[in-house]
């Protein structure tokens, strides 16, 4: 089940929301200041290219300069693609099948609100001292 709705998730979803991710993080790359931000943002584009069966969880070693990078991002990009989330996972859920592609676009909200100090990992892999975001 979860392989089928990650293929329809990916054609109808997916593909476009991690292109949109992957563009953002390469021209976070190209300014050198920007790569955390950048490579958050490949991390969300992966995520979002196959998120069924996949967990985020926050990192252990997470410290000040993710919370400062978290503030920062959420005031400029966070905050707008949050709303993007909401407001796409609306016509979704307007459809019988695309119920659980809407869950999944909302489920992309709160690493998407703070991408930094999160990592994603297998649902199968949790380990216990790891605390789901």
């Amino acid at each position: 089940m979860r392989t089928l709705l990650n293929i329809i998730w990916f054609i109808f979803s997916g593909l476009w929301l991690a292109l949109g991710y992957w563009t953002a993080g390469i021209i976070a790359c190209i300014f050198i200041v920007t790569i955390p931000w950048g490579i958050a943002s490949f991390r969300i584009g992966n995520y979002a290219l196959w998120p069924f069966g996949r967990e985020v969880v926050e990192t252990r070693t997470a410290g000040v300069g993710a919370a400062l990078g978290n503030i920062i991002w959420l005031i400029v990009a966070g905050i707008w693609l949050a709303i993007g989330h909401v407001l796409t996972s609306i016509p979704l859920f307007l459809s019988i099948i695309g119920i659980p592609l809407g869950w999944a676009n909302l489920k992309l909200i709160p690493i998407s609100l703070m991408p930094l100090g999160k990592q994603i990992v297998d649902s199968n892999a949790l380990l216990p001292g790891y605390r789901r975001a």
